[in-house]
């Protein structure tokens, strides 16, 4: 049995006044789901916001001012107007992007998944509220959805005087600007409708089950899919006699012959989940689902080059500074420097043949005098000595190169791994594992207080070293969660973070330890700063801060569109937060210090599904997710074709934070899709089984 996935996030609009964070300029942008052209401006939406690029793609910079969500489904343009359609609802630029107001007056569903401009009308495709008709630039807007028996819109196309919306349950025609709708399904097989096009007579229409044709505006359909070797069809485009079509998993096909056969054209395609494409003059773009970014094509699709300048990496796993220089470590991206307070990025990782620093996941940086080390998931430790212009591997030794943690204290350097403690004394040229007394070897954390070594580990807890790692104690009592994900030391203070159960707190160096949560909302702790006498907490509902060791805590999260955060750094004044799905933040200290949020009127709880943890995994692994109300939901994880692999979850559950736990025992490794269903909500995410 086969399933469909959709990544659909339905949330409200909340406005916040400054003081509040502010994203910066990178790394952010990702899963790439939209184009627009207005003369030589090309816009990409993404779930990082709208980018622009003046030169055919080469180079990419964000526009996002004024929106407040940047997970963008849709973009259209009307003369000199620039629309987003996003899980906020539709946004208005009338300068190109540089600046965004929301346009939701009568707009009754804020997931926008299509637009489409016929005229002086504009059209808004949604996900579960159907169609919305605004004749005023989206100043107001009026559902038109008579006879539209799905509210589920996936797309909208205009051709002369016809609107077709293809919908969750196929094909919709009206006549009349929406006015009234017929179905027009006859023969369409499949009615999970994600793409239409035309071309001349000829109508398209891109399913879950392949390309259908209709030469009667949608009156009958035949299939037309021989030679398409994956069916989930996501996008379609037209240029004269080329029907391209992107696929998910299957990269990019071209017909020549109306679609009576297809041809894959995947060349220089490093990714095949393609999920929108476009044609601005002899160029063709993809673009990509995850990490791919953005393709382009000068020859039909024969080859493929990257285009994705500026659009870099938004998973921030990692923050560090030298002098005035922050280094984020990213997720598939390698390592990214900002000279200048983050108001501009650049990638800092090298050509390195044998290892590919730029396609791997950095999970841990570090300072040392000039000395910058980071941490990957599967090609150990590098050195740079010149802020990231040039790296050297330096893992002699060190016979578990899944480094998540890295640490010094003097002259010793430690690095936490997959396979326990290794310690070197000459910058990483030569290690030596140090695991004595470490009955659990999967360290994630390291902190050092004066001659005490500390290590946070994955299911083990914390264990403490006198000796430089020669041996190693347990210090656990009190300690309700042994997956420790963060440690920090203030003064006397050691706390902890943990996997579900909050935060902890020793004053005897791990001894004894206590919980310290009030006033906590999320339990899973993925980072942990100290600044002064002020602790701050991140989580996946983002934020917190505590002036009192612990003992109560206060959300300062406004103006974080997503909350996930992973890392924490203190740049001069500012606190700087690196996300896990939209990229790095920052916030001056003292509005936090002084309790400028505004606690009278919080930000509510909203739907929302969390990254897997961990992510690669084997076998085992945690899905979060938050609930708003008490609702009956489904979790499910498929395979990338669609299968459904296993049903999780399906029961009701009370409001609050869930999390679930899924088994890859028994599947080979590779890319799933992990789905949860509540309501009308429907949202997805991509995890690794990494055996």
């Amino acid at each position: 049995m086969k399933k469909s996935i959709i990544a659909f996030l339905i949330l409200g609009v909340f406005t916040t006044a400054y003081p509040q964070w502010q994203q910066t300029n990178g790394p952010i942008g990702d899963d790439v789901t939209a184009f627009a052209v207005r003369g030589m401006n090309i816009f990409a939406g993404t779930n990082g916001g709208v980018f622009l690029s003046t030169n055919n793609g080469s180079s990419w910079a964000a526009v996002i001012n004024g929106l407040t969500t940047t997970n963008v489904l849709a973009l259209s343009v009307s003369g000199t107007n620039l629309i987003a359609g996003t899980s906020a609802g539709a946004f208005l630029s009338t300068n190109n992007g540089t600046n965004w107001e929301a346009i939701n007056n009568g707009l009754m569903s804020f997931g926008v998944h299509a637009l489409s401009v016929s005229g002086t009308n504009l059209f808004a495709g949604t996900y579960g509220g159907g169609v919305f008709l605004s004749t005023d630039n989206g100043t107001n807007w009026a559902a038109v959805n008579n006879g539209l028996t799905n509210t589920t819109v996936l797309t909208l196309l205009v051709s002369g005087t016809n609107l077709f919306a293809g919908t969750w349950g196929g094909v919709f025609l009206s006549t009349d600007n929406g006015t009234n709708w017929t179905a027009v399904n006859n023969g369409l097989t499949n009615t999970a409708v994600r793409a239409l096009s035309i071309s001349g007579t000829n109508l398209f229409a891109g399913t879950n089950g392949g390309v259908f044709l209709s030469t009667n505006n949608g009156t009958n359909w035949k299939a037309v899919s021989n030679g398409l070797k994956n069916s989930y069809v996501y996008a379609l485009t037209v240029t004269g006699a080329n029907l391209f079509a992107g696929t998910f998993g299957g990269g990019v096909f071209l017909s020549t012959n109306n679609g009576t056969s297809w041809t894959a054209v995947n060349e220089g395609l490093t990714t095949g989940m393609v999920i929108s494409l476009s044609f601005i003059g002899s160029y063709i773009f993809a673009g990509a689902y995850g990490d791919g970014g953005i393709f382009r094509s000068t020859d039909n699709g024969a080859n493929w080059t990257t285009v994705r300048n500026g659009l870099t990496y938004t998973k921030v796993l990692a923050l560090c500074i030298i002098d005035n220089n922050l280094f984020a470590g990213t997720s598939g991206g390698g390592v990214f420097l900002s000279p200048d307070n983050c108001t501009s990025w650049m990638a800092v990782n090298p050509d390195l043949t044998t290892t590919e620093l730029t396609t791997t996941n950095v999970l841990s940086l570090f300072v040392s005098g000039t000395n910058l080390f980071a941490g990957t998931n599967n090609h150990g430790v590098y050195l740079s000595t010149n802020n990231g212009i040039s790296w050297t591997a330096v893992n002699n030794g060190l016979t578990n190169t899944c480094v998540y943690a890295i640490s010094v204290s003097g002259k010793n350097l430690y690095a936490g791994t997959k396979g326990g403690v290794f310690f070197s004394t000459d910058n990483g040229s030569n290690w030596l594992a140090v695991n004595n007394g470490l009955t659990n070897t999967a360290v994630s954390t390291l902190s050092v207080c004066g001659t005490n070594l500390f290590a946070g580990t994955r299911g083990g807890g914390v264990f403490l070293s006198t000796d430089n790692g020669t041996s190693w104690t347990a210090v656990n009592n009190g300690l309700a969660n042994g997956t420790v994900l963060s440690l920090s030391v203030s003064g006397t203070n050691l706390f902890a973070g943990t996997l579900g159960d909050g935060v902890f707190l020793s004053t005897d160096n791990g001894t004894s330890w206590r919980a310290a949560n009030n006033g906590l909302t999320s339990t899973y702790v993925y980072a942990l700063t100290v600044s002064g006498p002020n602790l701050f907490a991140g989580t996946n509902a983002g934020a917190f801060l505590s002036t009192d060791n612990g003992t109560n805590w206060t959300a300062v999260n406004n103006g974080l569109i997503k909350t996930s955060i992973m890392a924490f750094s203190v740049s001069g004044t500012n606190l700087i937060a690196g996300t896990y799905d939209y990229g790095v933040w920052t916030r001056p200290l003292a509005e936090m210090i002084t309790g400028v949020d505004d606690k009278t009127n919080p930000k509510p709880l909203a739907f929302s599904l969390q990254q897997n943890y961990p992510n690669p995994f084997n076998p085992s692994t945690k899905i979060e997710y938050t609930l708003p109300t008490a609702s009956k939901i489904t979790v499910n994880v498929y395979s990338v074709t669609g299968e459904l692999v296993a049903n999780v979850m399906d029961g009701f559950q009370s409001a609050g934070s869930h999390a679930v736990s899924f088994n890859g025992n028994g599947l080979p490794s590779g890319m799933y899709i992990y789905r949860i269903s509540a309501g009308e909500f429907v949202q997805s995410r991509k995890m690794i089984l990494l055996k």
